[in-house]
Order: structure tokens, then sequence, then C-alpha cells
């Protein structure tokens, strides 16, 4: 059989609108959460994780064969240990941002809401921090460790799992992508976040995805290996 290896074009829509239904998930399912069970913050965030778990799992089986990262950390990580360029690179990462923010405008609209509000939903804090960069540490070594699997397709539970777990055992339910960080700015709802805060959340995520990087180079050096 014939195999078609995607175009860089196709790569990019798909790493688009990947990340468009995932923002629009992250988003719609906390402002769905938040109507349906108010006042129940924990009830909340297990709707808002399920629904996100169970979204990754679809949207990595649909837009693997052509493109599923969208992360720019991920995208970043694949660059460092030789799975892509860097023109592909930044094309990517443009294309994460860009489906994100779409994203973030299409659930506020559906809900009703405006397009754009930017939230004042502040997080910090050394705690918060820190969770975010060990979710994004363990995110990378999730997905780079899954892809060594000799069934593929357990990329997709692997990463719905930990993301759905890691909105729990994080202290800062575990945003770990800069691209849905910036998105989720768009949207002053139960999942957004202030853009006071973006710096700091996207600095640990590559913080913990630089170390993430080496990690996968130490436990799979024969896929750094044959990447070269």
């Amino acid at each position: 059989m014939c195999v078609v290896t995607p175009t860089l074009s196709r790569r990019l829509v798909a790493e688009l609108l990947g990340t468009a239904f995932l923002v629009a998930t992250v988003i719609g399912s906390g402002i769905a959460a938040s109507r349906l069970s108010p006042g129940d913050t924990g009830l909340q965030l297990l709707e808002n994780s399920l629904a996100t778990g169970a979204a990754l799992v679809a949207l990595i089986i649909a837009f693997q064969p052509v493109s599923a990262s969208f992360n720019p950390v991920v995208t970043l990580v694949e660059r460092a240990i030789g799975r892509i360029g860097t023109t592909e690179a930044v094309a990517f990462v443009v294309a994460q941002v860009v489906g994100g923010c779409l994203g973030a405008i299409a659930a506020n609209v559906m809900f009703g809401l405006d397009a754009v509000a930017v939230s004042g939903h502040t997080r910090d804090g050394g705690g918060v921090l820190l969770g975010e960069a060990v979710a994004t540490f363990g995110l990378v070594l999730v997905v780079f460790g899954a892809l060594r699997s000799d069934r593929i397709e357990t990329v997709a539970y692997a990463v719905g799992g930990y993301i759905a777990a890691a909105y729990w055992f994080t202290s800062s339910t575990s945003f770990a992508n800069p691209a849905v960080t910036l998105a989720r700015t768009l949207s002053d709802t139960f999942a957004g976040i202030a853009p006071s805060s973006v710096a700091a959340f996207v600095a640990l995520q590559l913080v913990g995805g630089a170390l993430a990087a080496l990690a996968v180079r130490f436990l799979h050096p024969a896929a750094a290996e044959e990447a070269r």
C-alpha cells in the first residue's frame, strides 16, 4: 500500500482545527458545567476534565494521520529531538495559537456570550506555577513515551487520560499548553485565565517541556537517533 505523506499545508490545517476544537471543548464544557452545576466547583471541574479528556482522545485519533500535536511545547520538543524542522515548528506554533483563539471565540458565541471577553481569573502563586511545570513535564513524557509503543493508537488514550487526571492532581488544573493558555484569556468564564497570569504560566510550561525533552532523550535514545 502506498503511504502518502501529508503536505505542510494539510498538517497546518490539522493543527489549527485540532487546537480550535480542543479549546472550544475546554471553554465550552467549562461554561456548560458552571451553568448546569452552579455552586459546586468540584463537580464543575469533574465535568470539565472528563469532556476535555474525551475530546483529546477523539481529536488525536481523527487528526493523527495528518498532524496532532495541538501544543507548542510538544512541537518544540519535536524540533529539539529532530522530528521536524525549524520552519515547520514555527508554522505549527502559529497555527496552534490561531486555532486556539478561534476555538475560544466559537465557545463564547455558542453559549450566547460576547465573542471576546478578557478573563479576570487570576491564577498565580508558587504552587500553581510548579503545578504547570509538573503538568507539562508529565504530558511530554506521556506523548513521546506512547509514540514508542507498538500500537500508535495508544497515544490518544494515554494523552486524554493523562490530561483528565492532571486536572485533578496538579494545583494549576493542568493547562500544559501555551496556545490553549493564550486562548483562554479570551473568555471570562470558568476556564479563563487573566492575561496577567499568562507569562508565568507559559514560562513554566516551557521549563517543564525543556526538562521533559532531556528526559525523553535519556529514556528513548533510539528515538532521538532515528530522527537524525
